[in-house]
């Protein structure tokens, strides 16, 4: 009787497999295997990038000191390397040619420090004074901050007792002399300035001998072609931009100069110009200009009102060259996304400093131009672009 009710079980569909088939149960244990070996791999691989990219930071950062004259002459390289080639097709020598340029950027930039150097120098040997001065003028138009200094002064002593409270300052002499912070700084700067300038020479005077060699190595003939046309559109667009931004940062630096001329401030040039060099810095560099020359005004004029005359002149200047200038003339080619430009001066200021920051947006053209020349990097150049 037993058996014909398990025979009849047998016929039924879709009862048997559960009861006489281990089979599903068999084949089970493969796929939960599986997982745990691919996340195994997924796990190492991503600790292996992690590695990487941590190591490429520290090398980044230990490695500075080598890797910023490097960077500096490669952009400046990119950047005259169209002149270059032009005095070539002029019968003149790339040795020759490169000199000249040199030696004319170098005597420019001679006149200009050597005009407004006394006047920076002086400005930096009296900056203690100036920022008394600057202090006593700002509590004066705005008399409730100083009701924050005492505040401060007040949670410096808690805990204190009557007689320390009352006890005489002790007075610490210090160094505010500003111009030793300044000398002691010269040595390194002037180091830099010598390997990047003797690099950039030799960039120039070899002509295009690295890209006969990268052309060299290519394995294939379209691979060359490309090289070539990789390299050339990236010393093109980068010359494009370097020298459109130095036009329009030298243009502002005329226009703030001849303001604070009519309104009566001193050294007028010297400001103007360090307000040029600034506008090299995205987002930071326009803010600290406008600051620095609320101060400057704040010092110059007795009235408030006169007082935020220069930065406001600066101000408008910024908003017409930011809106209107720079768009014209740069157009849609170079227009990135301001989020990764934020970004990447963020990190390079972080990795490098002031250099940093003044290398982080020609860095990031240089991957522009390369992400939207290979196929393979599109996606990542189009994250880039706004």
């Amino acid at each position: 009787m037993e058996e014909a009710v398990i025979a009849s079980l047998e016929v039924l569909p879709g009862s048997a497999a559960p009861i006489t088939e281990p089979a599903p149960i068999e084949a089970a244990g493969p796929v939960e295997s599986a997982p745990s070996g691919l996340s195994a791999a997924a796990v190492m691989i991503k600790a292996e990038s992690m590695i990487i990219v941590l190591g490429g930071l520290g090398f980044l950062h230990i490695a500075r000191p080598v890797l910023l004259p490097i960077f500096f002459a490669c952009i400046g390289a990119m950047t005259l390397k169209p002149l270059i080639r032009w005095l070539s097709k002029c019968h003149i020598r790339p040795a020759l040619g490169a000199a000249v340029v040199l030696a004319l950027m170098g005597t420019a930039v001679g006149v200009g420090f050597v005009k407004l150097g006394r006047p920076a120098m002086a400005w930096v040997n009296e900056a203690p004074a100036h920022m008394a001065e600057l202090r006593q003028r700002v509590l004066k138009i705005l008399p409730r901050s100083g009701r924050f200094t005492l505040a401060a002064d007040a949670v410096n002593n808690l805990g204190a007792t009557v007689a320390e409270q009352k006890r005489p300052p002790m007075v610490e002499v210090k160094d505010n002399n500003g111009s030793s912070v300044f000398m002691n700084r010269t040595g390194t700067i002037l180091t830099l300035v010598g390997e990047t300038l003797v690099l950039l020479y030799l960039l120039l005077a070899s002509g295009d001998l690295f890209l006969q060699k990268l052309v060299h190595v290519m394995p294939t003939l379209g691979d060359k072609k490309r090289a070539v046309e990789i390299s050339h559109e990236v010393q093109q667009n980068i010359s494009n931009y370097l020298f459109s931004v130095s036009m329009i940062n030298m243009g502002l630096g005329v226009a703030v100069s001849a303001g604070l001329y009519f309104l009566g401030v001193p050294n007028a040039a010297m400001w103007g110009m360090l307000v040029a060099v600034l506008n090299f810095v995205p987002y930071f560099g326009p803010v600290a200009g406008i600051v620095l020359l609320a101060a400057v005004g704040l010092l110059t004029f007795d009235n408030g009102l006169q007082g935020i005359l220069p930065p406001a002149w600066y101000l408008l200047l910024h908003i017409l060259e930011s809106n209107l200038v720079t768009p014209q003339l740069l157009g849609r080619r170079f227009t990135l996304n301001p989020v990764v430009i934020f970004v990447s001066l963020i990190f390079w200021t972080w990795l490098w400093g002031v250099p940093g920051a003044l290398l982080s947006v020609p860095i990031l053209v240089s991957i522009k131009v390369v992400c939207d020349r290979v196929p393979a990097m599109s996606s990542f150049g189009e994250v880039l672009s706004q």
